[in-house]
């Protein structure tokens, strides 16, 4: 019996090169699992019957662009669309060896924070059913989470991978802007949106990481990276400064259950070597979620009107063209969607461009200005990921405020165009609470080195409670 309840990546691959199973008894026995646990969790839209490679499963989120799978990003108005092509991503995955065993579920155009967004149902979180797993990363944090993938890719806009991995208990990198191509990506906002790796293990992330990061020649916003990326290893903090933001640690909002796990690990932080000390970002997290949901919106509402029943997906035929073009969109876009493209639209419009997103682009300046100088003092700050533990489902589904409130904490340093990576450091109400740790731009193996050493004196059991 193979138990990918409890399996790494790095398991996997061990099982594999010591010709303990073969690729097809790995793949079988996550397929056995997603047989088994979808049901329940509806993480999966799409689940592969096979593929080619002689490697590790990987689960990937419906915004990847899949040659002869279907890709939907978990919306109506794309349910009928089989890409023609792989995204990047998907292709330097296949080129490593790696399985697709299925597209999971999102909240649709990764617009969301819980994926009940999403026009398939929404995903629950294996740590309590009846509670979300955040998103819009949601079906891959909660496919790893439930060991129905040992590790998979999601999407990062304002949150959306180190949020749902928080919630699940699980480790997420959102990289640093432009060093993943998102060349064949479902669009949400372009000055935003990153692909990046979601797994059990820091290791197992950012080997992942290594996998699909690099230049693209069909994406122009990326570029090399500086240096390879490396493995961690280290098991101390040593000669790390590390910076506690005062408005990202005590912000309202923030549980208190929450706030006892983070503070915990950043004394273990100092027990590790660093030097730990405060520091302030005071406009950037007043500022960051009015400033984010203005541009987000913005460039959903421009990227989003590629959705008319012209070319591809749901079309409408009733009326005349006009007629059709409102139809499809009216049937096909859900209420999250919309009302991002109805604000994003005003903002753009005439009379309003400079006012709204002109606006906040600059305070978007103010923003990047003020991270780029605690990161002067300090070689990486820490946070909590979300404020919350996982909510009960429909909690905030009639207060779109609320929702957005979910990611008040992940969304500055996005605007900044900071990685940042998520790691599991205790639990609150017997639910994951995540520990957010944010560096320079480019400092992905300074984040991997803290964030392995700290897993390693945490301790934390990955898998859920109620399925140990």
């Amino acid at each position: 019996m193979i138990d990918t309840l409890r399996l790494t990546a790095k398991q996997v691959n061990d099982l594999l090169e010591t010709g303990q199973a073969s690729s097809d008894e790995i793949f079988s026995a996550y397929r056995a699992a997603i047989d088994e646990g979808d049901s329940e969790l509806n993480c999966f839209l799409h689940v592969c019957d096979g593929a080619p490679g002689e490697g590790i499963p990987i689960a990937l989120k419906d915004v990847v662009s899949t040659k002869g799978i279907p890709t939907t990003a978990g919306s109506k108005i794309l349910e009928s669309y089989v890409p023609v092509h792989d995204a990047t991503v998907a292709e330097r995955c296949e080129a490593r060896g790696l399985r697709t065993i299925g597209k999971t579920n999102m909240d649709e155009f990764a617009m969301g924070s819980s994926t009940e967004n999403s026009a398939y149902g929404p995903t629950r979180n294996p740590w309590d059913p009846e509670r979300v797993p955040g998103g819009s990363s949601g079906g891959s944090a909660a496919a790893v989470a439930a060991g129905l993938a040992p590790w998979a890719l999601g999407s990062d806009t304002g949150g959306s991978i180190k949020q749902p991995a928080a919630l699940c208990g699980v480790v997420g990198l959102r990289p640093t802007y432009g060093t993943v191509s998102r060349a064949g990506i479902v669009a949400f906002a372009s000055s935003l949106d990153q692909i990046g790796p979601i797994a059990k293990t820091v290791g197992d992330c950012a080997f992942l990481y290594s996998v699909i990061a690099g230049r693209d020649p069909s994406d122009s916003t990326t570029v090399e990276l500086p240096e390879p990326v490396a493995i961690p290893e280290a098991e101390d903090l040593k000669g790390l400064k590390v910076g506690v933001p005062k408005e990202l640690n005590e912000t309202e909002g923030i549980e208190p259950g929450v706030s006892e796990a983070v503070n915990a690990a950043i004394e273990l932080c100092r027990e590790l070597g660093a030097e730990v000390g405060e520091t302030t970002l005071p406009r950037s997290v007043e500022y960051g979620l009015p400033c984010y949901y203005l541009i987000a919106p913005s460039e959903a509402s421009s990227n989003l009107a590629r959705y008319d029943g012209v070319r591809y997906g749901l079309r409408v035929s009733d009326g005349d063209v006009r007629e059709m073009y409102m139809r499809t969109r009216d049937a096909g876009f859900g209420d999250e969607p919309k009302r991002r493209i109805m604000l994003g639209t005003y903002a753009l419009s005439a009379g309003y461009y400079e006012a709204y997103y002109g606006q906040a682009q600059k305070v978007r300046t103010i923003i990047r200005q003020e991270f780029a100088a605690a990161l002067e003092q300090f070689d990486l700050l820490v946070s909590p990921t979300s404020p919350t533990v996982a909510f009960p489902l429909g909690a905030k589904t009639d207060n779109p405020l609320a929702m957005y409130l979910s990611d008040v904490l992940a969304i500055p340093p996005n605007m900044a165009g900071l990685p940042g990576l998520s790691i599991p450091c205790g639990l609150s109400e017997d639910l994951p609470v995540g520990l957010q740790l944010i560096g320079p731009q480019f400092s992905e193996n300074l984040l991997f080195r803290a964030g392995h050493a700290l897993e390693q004196a945490i301790g934390f059991d990955y898998v859920p409670s109620r399925l140990a």
